[in-house]
């Protein structure tokens, strides 16, 4: 079996993590990709939004895409949450399983910053979703498998300023997520 995991605050889930969903699944050819939505997030600054509406938005988000499951195990877990638990998590769960971790180009430039990267390095295939104008290789020197993706400038901080205004943000997410937002009263007041 080929897993992927697929990590984040999904705050809101957005246009831009759906196309990097997909093109995991399609492109690593993954049996499962397992969208996490981060639990006590010890690297944000800024409070999140309440697991129940992030995990929602998620399900709305990722549901139409095969092979897709969001996993839920971070945001139920007590404490920091650290990508190296999950994947311990996920290999014993999946012990003979191909574990695949799917980051962003800007988490890859941080990689080296996080709990026990190296040891990230020896349980999972790094996969790096890069822009098409990016030439693909490694990292700071590491050896991250590229995902390629068309260029996509959409940032979840972006889109919670425009809700924050009351902006229309329809063509940024998913049309369910524009939808929960809008009748949640997410991120009003939020910048």
């Amino acid at each position: 079996m080929r897993i992927g995991m697929f990590g984040g605050a999904f705050d809101p889930p957005h246009n831009a993590h759906v196309a990097m969903a997909r093109a995991a699944v399609e492109q690593l050819k993954l049996d499962q990709l397992r969208v996490m939505l981060t639990g006590n997030a010890w690297h944000k600054t800024r409070q999140l939004t309440d697991a129940k509406d992030r995990v929602a938005m998620a399900r709305l988000a990722f549901e139409s895409l095969p092979k897709t499951v969001v996993d839920e195990r971070e945001v139920k877990r007590a404490g920091a949450t650290y990508t190296v638990d999950t994947l311990r998590e996920l290999r014993a769960e999946f012990t003979q399983a191909l574990l695949f971790l799917i980051i962003g180009e800007d988490q890859a430039a941080a990689f080296t910053t996080w709990r026990e990267w190296a040891e990230i390095m020896k349980m999972a295939t790094v996969c790096v979703a890069q822009r098409k104008a990016v030439r693909p290789g490694p990292v700071e020197g590491l050896p991250f498998t590229p995902l390629q993706l068309p260029s996509m400038p959409v940032s979840a901080t972006d889109i919670r300023a425009k809700a924050a205004k009351g902006e229309d943000i329809s063509l940024l997410v998913p049309p369910p997520v524009a939808s929960y937002i809008a009748h949640h009263h997410l991120y009003r007041g939020n910048r």
